[in-house]
């Protein structure tokens, strides 16, 4: 079954008693998003913050994944259980839901869907919102087992520079990449980690959600390679590199990574190289 799920299965699921529903929301403004609203959610569903719980709260880089104890005990405060139907939207399309997805399937979760379109393409459909959090009866049985080969740090990326079994891909636009522009964050260096290519997330989406399998596979055939092992994803800050991750994902690309701190760390220290 495909990762993204429409706005019609998720409403015949609601009667589900494994069904999990997270707004995964952040307040961050992504370039080309549309409109947030920040005051209806879909029914059912409970709050996944990943930018102020589900995180590293010792690291000094935005929602960096938390650690494996961190990410279990607070999915089980949330009645999260290791047979749960997780689906995770966001309130302005398949913008910030994407990451959750990752984090889940990081954890080793295999039933974790998108709703592509988030709460946009719920209410184009015409299906009730409320504007309450669900609140979780009960502690759930969530055990996950971080698979750490899903996210790399700096020198990871660093070592797969020269690697030619390695491509390192860009989801920042083509501006920010070249160095036409500045950075949105201040002491940020403009550039790109070397040997990386360019695959803005923005051309991958149509509007508010993703394109079509069909399109996404003749976009990255051109981007991507089939010959490597192993494709790492990079943006400003780890959340739409997961984007362009999906993308890959539906394309039928393996051995994916996430390249957590992404240029907001690699950007900012200059023992770093860039192009």
């Amino acid at each position: 079954m495909s990762p993204l799920v429409t706005p019609q299965w998720l409403n015949q699921q609601l009667s589900n008693p494994s069904l999990i529903v997270l707004d995964t929301s952040i307040e961050f403004q992504i370039p080309g998003e549309v409109d947030k609203d920040t005051s209806n959610l879909i029914p059912q569903s409970l709050r996944f913050d990943y930018d102020k719980e589900f995180c590293d709260p010792d690291a000094t880089l935005p929602h960096m994944m938390p650690s494996e104890e961190r990410f279990n005990s607070l999915a089980q405060a949330m009645g999260i259980n290791n047979d749960s139907v997780i689906v995770v939207y966001d309130n302005s399309g398949t913008f910030a839901s994407p990451r959750a997805w990752w984090m889940f399937r990081a954890m080793g979760h295999k039933e974790v869907y998108i709703l592509d379109g988030g709460l946009t393409e719920w209410k184009a459909a015409g299906f009730v919102t409320t504007t309450a959090y669900h609140v979780a009866q009960s502690k759930g049985d969530f055990v996950g087992q971080l698979n750490r080969n899903f996210f790399v740090n700096a020198d990871y990326v660093l070592n797969q520079i020269d690697n030619h079994d390695s491509l390192t891909v860009d989801a920042r636009s083509r501006a920010r990449f070249n160095s036409e522009v500045a950075e949105p964050r201040p002491g940020i260096r403009s550039g790109h980690i070397p040997n990386s290519v360019c695959q803005p997330f923005i051309e991958l989406m149509d509007g508010h959600k993703m394109k079509s399998v069909e399109e996404l596979k003749s976009i990255l055939q051109d981007v991507l390679s089939t010959q490597v092992k192993q494709t790492l994803f990079s943006c400003g800050s780890g959340v739409t590199a997961c984007i362009v991750l999906l993308a890959a994902h539906l394309s039928g690309y393996h051995n994916l990574a996430v390249y957590d701190g992404s240029w907001t760390e690699w950007g900012a220290d200059t023992a770093l190289p860039i192009n």
